[in-house]
């Protein structure tokens, strides 16, 4: 399985979910670890009652229906749905329209869920979910990319309170996807995805939205500069040593801020 899943982080976050159906049918027995372990690009539903789009994804989703951050439902609806207790669905409403906040600030649009529920020690898990779309038919501004998504997922597990601290684990994927086809450029594809992990014991006297909302800001900042490492920077190498550039000439890789 571990094989399995070293191969997945290889490949084009596009065939994620085909090549999870694959692993599902070779590895049975090891459903539930394949299904917390990958994480698969976000699509995106509306939400009927308040009229607002929600991204889709395991944390939200009960059989086949998922349930809306902005109205506390599930669509399509379900009479059984789990739902989170009434401090947590507080602190949710908050997190939705702060990370709203973040979001058009760091990305210039695209959409934003938060998703926050109880876990079995008595503490709580929150997911924040961030989709860009960057391509020419999406919100794209500069109009290079036929194709392009930035899917961000945070999930961060929180421990019960401890003489005024508690500890947060945050876990981050970025899926990013770029594809190019014109004159200038020429054709040009790139995805991949990346996964970084970190821990902290943090006070909670300005509130679990703060600590975690810091968390998340730092991880993605460290994310990008490896994302412009790995793939923007190995790319620039490999792409001048195949074909070095006429002398004179800079060879120039899509920047890799959020799409």
């Amino acid at each position: 399985m571990e094989a399995a899943l070293d191969l997945m982080r290889r490949i084009s976050p596009k065939k994620s979910e085909t090549a999870l159906s694959a692993l599902l049918s070779l590895l049975p027995h090891y459903s539930s670890d394949l299904l917390s372990q990958v994480d698969l690009p976000l699509q995106v539903s509306t939400d009927t009652t308040s009229m607002k789009d929600f991204l889709l994804c395991e944390y939200n989703r009960d059989a086949d229906s998922y349930r809306s951050p902005w109205s506390n439902t599930y669509f399509p609806p379900l009479e059984d749905g789990p739902l989170p207790s009434e401090e947590l669905r507080k602190l949710e409403v908050e997190a939705n329209e702060v990370f709203s906040i973040y979001r058009d600030q760091y990305y210039e649009g695209g959409i934003s869920s938060v998703y926050i529920w109880e876990d079995d020690d008595h503490g709580f898990v929150a997911c924040f979910l961030i989709k860009k779309d960057g391509s020419k038919t999406g919100q794209g501004k500069r109009g290079n990319l036929q194709e392009g998504s930035w899917d961000a997922i945070h999930v961060i597990e929180v421990n019960p309170e401890e003489d005024g601290t508690a500890h947060y684990c945050l876990t981050s994927t970025i899926m990013l996807s770029l594809a190019t086809e014109n004159k200038t450029s020429g054709t040009f594809n790139l995805a991949g995805s990346i996964r970084r992990q970190m821990s902290l014991d943090l006070s909670v006297e300005e509130g679990h939205l703060c600590n975690m909302g810091r968390m998340i800001e730092d991880m993605e900042s460290k994310l990008r500069n490896s994302l412009e490492q790995v793939y923007f920077g190995k790319t620039r190498e490999m792409v001048c040593t195949l074909r070095p550039p006429p002398e004179g000439v800079q060879i120039c890789i899509p920047e890799s801020r959020p799409i």
